[in-house]
């Protein structure tokens, strides 16, 4: 039976594609045992310098910005993205699953999930 978001023979409509979610105690947990993940960073420059994640080498690559910079990603990688909240990073995540990419979650509630589970100490904005 074909998935109603696609036809015989072509890629899901993007509104059909699931967003596979990370939470961050479980971001945290995998950090901890040094699981090898490659985060990126979808918001501005600005957003960074208020509260950000641990960290880890991050990937910065604003929204705006995003579709032409996919290139500098690995498909094969573990990917987490994040924003401030889990909207921009969902889009991204989308984006990133219609390309290929298979082992690709969105931070659920972004910046502000991860003061909420992990760290009160950042700042929320």
């Amino acid at each position: 039976m074909t998935d109603p978001g696609t036809s015989p023979g072509t890629r899901p409509r993007p509104e059909t594609v699931q967003i596979p979610e990370i939470t961050p105690t479980e971001l945290r947990a995998r950090l901890d045992r040094e699981h090898p993940l490659v985060l990126v960073d979808v918001r501005e420059a600005w957003e960074m310098r208020i509260a950000d994640l641990p960290d880890v080498g991050q990937h910065r690559i604003p929204v705006a910005e995003f579709e032409g910079r996919v290139g500098e990603l690995d498909p094969d990688a573990a990917v987490v993205v994040y924003c401030r909240s889990g909207a921009r990073s969902a889009w991204a995540v989308r984006q990133l699953k219609e390309r290929g990419f298979e082992q690709v979650w969105n931070l659920k509630g972004g910046v502000l999930g991860w003061r909420e589970e992990v760290d009160p100490s950042l700042e929320a904005y």
